[in-house]
């Protein structure tokens, strides 16, 4: 299929528009007044409508100019997206970076680096992957993730201090634990308790266990929340995720020797000196922007 117009006399179009008057626009686009007026009058000729008229001393669309312009500037507009992409490309920049977050960490606390990262990379897409215990070492271990906020440090992959995320057992109001001013590990024993399950495929662990006979297990804090709120039993969980729900119908229970404890956040790079200057951007901001939370 041939094209009767190409991308040139539609941004020449656009930026008349744009600038209200044909000299403007010569100005703008480092052209000569004569030029935009021949493209101007091809392009119409080529449409056979009119795209112009004169108003005083303005140029202005028609309104079958204004409605053909309209549909033409999401073509200019990928036009643009292409060629932003290409620089990046030829200049190694990564079409797609992936981040894996621990699922202890606040979420907010990558999202709002992210914001930042966007507005400078339109064009690199990025994945988030969610992992617990031995999921989060694997993932570094395997570099399956440019950038990875982990727990512990992992052997021979070097990492910064991100954050620190402390961890209440949690009950709602109406379970029977909610009653006891400070349960002691046997008192838990005849309660369920609700853990996170290890995402990891192998050398799974198991972190966090208080002698519950009986368990209940789920994917993420989401759902154990969830669960949680319904009195199906208690939960340690972060208290980012307490604060945020701020329910008065949960209760914080003061476990005898157990009712806390803090989680440190590192991040690190799994692919160490080959990673791409898209990750290590993402990755500078995040450093950053442990200052301003």
């Amino acid at each position: 299929m041939r094209l009767k117009t190409t991308l040139d006399q539609w941004l020449t179009l656009f930026e008349i528009d744009k600038a209200g008057s044909i000299q403007a626009a010569a100005i703008a686009l480092n052209k000569s007044h004569t030029t935009l007026i021949y493209a101007v009058k091809k392009l119409e000729d080529q449409l056979g409508v009119s795209l112009l008229k004169v108003e005083g001393r303005r140029a202005v669309l028609t309104d079958d100019g204004k409605s053909l312009l309209r549909r033409a500037q999401s073509m200019l507009e990928q036009a643009k997206a292409l060629e932003e992409i290409s620089v990046q490309l030829s200049q190694g920049i990564e079409a797609e970076v992936t981040v894996a977050i621990d699922h202890l960490c606040d979420r907010s606390w990558l999202y709002s680096a992210m914001s930042e990262f966007l507005k400078d990379n339109s064009t690199t897409s990025v994945q988030i992957i969610e992992t617990s215990l031995s999921k989060t070492t694997n993932t570094v271990t395997s570099e399956n993730a440019d950038i990875s906020i982990i727990t512990l440090p992992i052997t021979n992959h070097p990492c910064e201090a991100f954050g620190m995320v402390e961890m209440f057992p949690v009950v709602a109001k109406h379970h029977p634990l909610a009653s006891f001013p400070a349960p002691c590990l046997a008192d838990l024993t005849t309660s369920s308790q609700i853990v996170i399950r290890d995402l990891g495929l192998e050398n799974k662990q198991n972190v966090g266990w208080l002698k519950s006979n009986q368990r209940i297990t789920v994917d993420n804090f989401d759902h154990a929340w969830q669960a949680t709120k319904q009195g199906l039993g208690y939960c340690r969980l972060p208290l980012h995720i307490i604060d945020n729900h701020n329910d008065k119908n949960m209760v914080i229970l003061d476990i005898e020797g157990a009712s806390s404890y803090q989680v440190p956040l590192h991040l690190t790079l799994p692919k160490g000196a080959k990673t791409g200057p898209a990750a290590k951007h993402l990755y500078q901001l995040l450093i950053e922007s442990i200052e301003t939370r």
